[in-house]
């Protein structure tokens, strides 16, 4: 038989394959999620998260030192607030002295170069769990947005990098970037949640912080799975707006997403490999229904093929390992 094209050639062993590997993945792909609690020597293990903690301060710093020494240059900062400082105006998330502004000034004290990025959303402060201020049931935007700049703000005097504004509210990217020109922060970035979904699959990431919400849903602000083209719209809303980066939030089932979002903006583009994507991986193999390591690499450079230049995985650590 004779063919003009042979495929396989270009498959034909290991060599070869890397050789024209399309997709290669980078420990500089990865920015690592981290959830920091109040307390000393504390590691708190995730049920729904087999293998990741929450820990306390002084452990985070060692985590940090360690993600640094492995070739990852970036984290994404989350904190649970305890109970008393929790009420329906968020303000303990602008206190000067609180967790994550020491927490961002101890990380860049300890890893100055580390580029350290925090969560910009009221839901871990409020009462009701929600991502904005709360009456009559409803989720107040334009309130919502004050308080997430006095947030960024806060964040910013600290010594961030970059806000990350995950809450969906209308125009708060503008409004950051506008209190960052005029207070000087001019170097302090924006990474915004442009397309995050209302999606089943932040199940563990809310036991890991404590911030379900306490009635109904986060369908009013967050976008319907169902949607294609809003996606498209809130990105390209957001860099008008001064994002420097946008992130599609979750990864594997919104792929196609990924891809639109990158052919339309000429920013960054990210995207999250959630808590219920990492839990599922961890339970189908310790079911013995996959091998965890082929599974990890596999979808992490699905999420990189699609277009990401930046993710934010659990697997950063063990991906890293397995890249050599």
């Amino acid at each position: 038989m004779y063919l003009q094209k042979r495929g396989r050639i270009l498959r034909k062993n290991a060599a070869i394959r890397s050789l024209v590997a399309e997709t290669l993945l980078t420990p500089g792909d990865f920015m690592v999620p981290l959830f920091i609690d109040e307390g000393e020597n504390v590691a708190t293990p995730i049920p729904s998260m087999p293998g990741y903690c929450r820990y306390s301060l002084d452990l985070t710093l060692k985590e940090v030192k360690e993600l640094w020494n492995m070739g990852i240059k970036s984290i994404l900062l989350f904190v649970k607030a305890k109970d008393e400082v929790k009420d329906n105006t968020g303000q303990e998330a602008w206190n000067p002295d609180g967790l994550m502004q020491r927490s961002v000034r101890a990380i860049k004290d300890a890893v100055p170069d580390m580029v350290v990025m925090t969560d910009v959303a009221l839901d871990p402060y409020s009462i009701y769990g929600h991502d904005g201020i709360v009456k009559d049931g409803e989720i107040l935007n334009d309130e919502t947005v004050e308080a997430l700049v006095r947030m960024s703000l806060s964040h910013a005097e600290a010594g961030v990098d970059f806000v990350a504004p995950s809450d969906m509210m209308d125009g708060r990217i503008h409004a950051i970037r506008k209190a960052f020109e005029e207070n000087g922060f001019t170097r302090t970035g924006i990474l915004s949640y442009s397309a995050k979904y209302a999606s089943c699959f932040y199940g563990p990431f809310r036991d890991a912080l404590d911030s379900a919400p306490g009635f109904g849903d986060k369908k009013t602000y967050q976008m319907d799975p169902a949607n294609r083209r809003e996606a498209l719209k809130e990105a390209l809303l957001d860099v008008e707006e001064g994002a420097d980066m946008v992130m599609v939030k979750l990864a594997m089932a919104y792929l196609d997403i990924i891809r639109e979002v990158k052919d339309a903006v000429t920013v960054p583009v990210s995207a999250y490999h959630v808590s219920g994507e990492y839990a599922m991986i961890k339970a189908a193999a310790q079911m013995g229904w996959l091998d965890e390591d082929k599974a990890i690499l596999e979808s992490l450079t699905s999420i990189k093929r699609a277009g990401t230049d930046l993710i934010a995985t659990y697997f950063a650590k063990r991906a890293v390992e397995l890249l050599g």
